[in-house]
């Protein structure tokens, strides 16, 4: 059985998290292939947008048991690899020059959560849905996410959730801004495919551009960062994407 699942639709490319006997649990063999099509589909110009989604019951239940176990008995540097390889995943996701919507349908629980986190948008299942990062219960951390969730929810909601390792409802988790909509369960599908829809019509170049813009500011001064957009505004304006959409307003 493949690990990961790939299908493109009208621009739509829809990649499957394909173990649901394991509840989509993280491996080195998913994050590879996750890491591949991500960094493939960058440069596909038949996908204009990308969702990420589970098979089974849950979106993703963290790192695999057989996986947990193998790592404790890396060296420290086997465990630098693996680790470096759950870090360039998450940034392969996280640095995608086009939308990424997570689809989260089930339990989003340590690595999962952070798989959702790293997604450019998130819709959730009011009724199944949760989020949580449980590292902390098992004597580990959850570092690599916590440089992405400090920047998405702040410091106190992200020592909340990391401290306590207690798991939240998709409402609550769109509530302090951890996902973008929390729907009934039967309006999941539908929701992504507008949301997918909206994201279409839009400029390919400017979300991109967009998308950079907003992981390159967090960090900059006030001066530093009016510079760099100053910079991107003039650079914006001889795009293709810019003349033909100027010109098509203008009749």
């Amino acid at each position: 059985m493949n690990t990961i699942l790939l299908r493109i639709n009208e621009s739509v490319a829809t990649i499957t998290l394909n173990r649901p006997e394991k509840r989509n649990a993280l491996n080195a063999e998913l994050l590879t292939e996750l890491r591949t099509i991500f960094t493939t589909l960058s440069s596909d110009n038949s996908a204009r947008v990308i969702v990420l989604e589970g098979a089974g019951k849950a979106f993703c239940a963290g790192a695999d048991l057989e996986y947990l176990q193998k790592i404790s008995e890396y060296s420290i540097i086997d465990n630098f690899v693996d680790s470096r390889l759950l870090q360039e995943t998450f940034h392969t996701i996280y640095t995608c020059p086009k939308p990424v919507i997570a689809k989260v349908h089930g339990p989003a629980i340590a690595g999962g959560c952070g798989l959702a986190s790293v997604c450019d948008f998130v819709v959730a299942s009011k009724e199944k849905a949760l989020f949580g990062y449980s590292e902390v219960k098992i004597g580990f951390v959850a570092a690599i996410v916590m440089v992405y969730l400090l920047k998405k929810i702040g410091d106190t909601r992200t020592r909340n959730m990391l401290l306590t390792a207690e798991n939240i409802t998709a409402s609550e988790a769109e509530r302090i801004g951890l996902i973008t909509h929390a729907v009934d369960a039967d309006q999941l599908e539908d929701t992504v495919q507008r949301l997918a829809e909206t994201l279409i019509k839009n400029s390919a170049s400017s979300l991109m551009i967009t998308k950079e813009m907003l992981r390159n500011l967090h960090g900059m001064s006030l001066e530093d960062g009016l510079r760099y957009a100053s910079a991107m505004n003039a650079f914006t304006r001889m795009t293709d994407d810019c003349k033909n959409g100027i010109a098509s307003f203008l009749g």
